[in-house]
This record gives C-alpha cells, sequence and structure tokens, in this order.
C-alpha cells in the first residue's frame, strides 16, 4: 500500500520505518527542513534499538523516503499517518494544534478516497474533531478518520511495532476499518500468497 506519515520525531519515524520494511511505500513528511535532510542523507535522527538496520535497508530499497511536501505525499497515499507532538497545555490537557492544523492543509489537497489516521496520542474525541476540520472544505465521501494509538515503548519500539499484542483500530466506517486491517496483515497475506 502506498502511505505517508506526517511527523518524523518518535512516533512518526517508527512508523514509518517499520511499515517499509512490511513492505509498504511509506513517504515521511516534517517542516523541518534540516531534519528531511539527515534522513534523506541516511542519518537516522532519533536513537532507537534496531531501527537503524531497518531504516537502512529500506532506504536503499526506497520503500521510504522523506519529503518537505505535504501535496506529493497527499497525492501518493491511500493512508495519511498524523504522528504529530500533543504537547501538554498549562491545564494538562493534549495541545492539538498540531493535529488540527496538519487536518486544516489535508483538506485543501485531498482529491481521492483517503484514510486519516491519528497515530499520536490524543484524547478522546479528537478523531471528530479532526473530521470536523477536514469536513470544512471536503466532501465526506472523500476521507474517512480512524484512531489507531500506538503502544510504543522506548528501548522496545521496533519490536513492539513488528511484534504487536495488540493493534487497535477505530473508525465509524467499516471500509476504513478493512483498509486498516489489510495494511497490519500485508506481511502475513505475502508470506501465505
Amino acid at each position: 500500500m502506498n502511505l505517508s506519515v506526517i511527523g518524523t520525531g518518535y512516533v512518526g519515524l517508527v512508523t514509518g520505518t517499520c511499515f517499509a520494511e512490511m513492505g509498504h511505500q511509506v513517504i515521511c513528511v516534517d517542516i523541518d527542513k534540516n531534519k528531511v535532510e539527515k534522513l534523506r542523507s541516511g542519518k537516522i535522527t532519533i536513537y532507537e534499538p534496531g531501527l537503524e538496520n531497518l531504516f537502512e535497508r529500506n532506504t536503499q530499497k526506497q520503500r521510504i523516503t522523506f519529503t518537505t511536501d505535504l501535496h506529493s505525499a497527499v497525492e501518493h497515499s491511500e493512508i495519511l499517518f498524523l504522528a504529530l507532538p500533543t504537547p501538554p497545555g498549562a491545564d494538562g490537557s493534549a495541545d492539538l494544534s498540531f493535529i488540527l492544523n496538519a487536518a486544516e492543509q489535508l483538506s485543501h489537497l485531498i482529491k481521492k478516497y483517503t484514510i486519516v489516521v491519528n497515530k499520536s496520542t490524543v484524547p478522546v474525541g479528537s478523531a471528530d474533531a479532526v473530521s470536523r476540520v477536514l469536513a470544512k472544505n471536503l466532501d465526506s465521501s472523500l476521507f474517512d478518520v480512524v484512531s489507531n494509538p500506538e503502544f510504543l515503548r522506548e528501548g522496545v519500539a521496533v519490536e513492539d511495532f513488528m511484534k504487536p499484542d495488540r493493534v487497535v483500530i477505530g473508525s465509524r466506517s467499516e471500509k476504513a476499518i478493512h483498509k486498516m486491517k489489510h495494511l497490519y496483515l500485508f506481511p502475513l497475506k505475502n508470506k501465505m500468497g
């Protein structure tokens, strides 16, 4: 499958690299030009045991690429993962501004049916908030929003992703859930024929 991960921090880089290792074509997008240039030149920007080998293998096989061009990433992708920071606000609640700003940008770029996935740590109701932002400029037939929280533990994130004890997928759309199941089962289906 073709997918993009918006944000190349800890969650985004692990997610993108591991999906590439599963055989998917992945574009990772970030607004930080310096970080994108480092990643393009083969320099990993975080430390996580086991990630560097996967990163090197998949960049060499061109299953994962890096860009600052959100438009090209959206054109390429069936599924867009939002892996953006949600820092705590003054009252301790998650700041959703990065996610909602990304949704606003996506609402002007999506031209075909696309699944937008909340991968960031977000509170209940965030999928509805993202849906409302997307719906301001998009027909509802062009997108579905899915919650797919990460359960990555630092130090064993690669293993957690590649051999999860659970994958949580939440959406009101059966179509989106079916496609997300296919995304995660893709390597098993390829091995089984």
